[in-house]
């Protein structure tokens, strides 16, 4: 039996990959990505863009295979800019409408814009006091039921 794209992002941050990575690695095998380069590609953008605490890794990792999936390449293609930029505005329209926020502080509680640079260590405490694993999961979701309204993604992956 496959495990969905949301469950699988919920193992990956629990196993501790970033946000970011876990949601678009969830995705990898279906994107023709091989798991490494997901890693590496999505590793920055983690804790809201580097521990930052700016837009949510989550929400950065499905706006990243939403690109694979439906993402444009011709830069005079202005339809499709058009396009891809109101798919991304749709998609997290619909994380904000579950979560209130798509930035990574407000969504955590904070009230600094950055943090230190040093990621925390993953204890049981640190899962017991996040959001995150259900926000990877939740990303995941959104994404899959956007594909599943719109062709499996079939219009645009080549």
């Amino acid at each position: 039996m496959n495990i969905s794209h949301s469950e699988k992002a919920f193992e990956l941050f629990n196993s501790g990959y970033n946000c970011s990575q876990a949601v678009f690695g969830a995705f990898a095998d279906d994107l023709g990505v091989d798991t490494e380069t997901a890693m590496k590609l999505a590793s920055s953008f983690g804790g809201g863009m580097g521990r930052m605490r700016e837009v949510c890794g989550a929400v950065s990792g499905m706006f990243m295979a939403a690109g694979v999936l439906f993402g444009y390449s011709d830069p005079e293609d202005r339809t499709a800019k058009t396009e891809h930029y109101k798919r991304i505005q749709e998609l997290a329209a619909e994380f904000r409408k579950e979560n209130g926020s798509i930035i990574c502080r407000e969504l955590l509680g904070l009230n600094v814009k950055t943090d230190s640079y040093i990621p925390e260590e993953r204890t049981e405490q640190y899962y017991k006091k996040r959001p995150c694993g259900e926000l990877v999961r939740m990303a995941a979701q959104i994404l899959d039921n956007y594909i599943n309204k719109n062709n499996n993604g079939d219009e645009t992956h080549e």
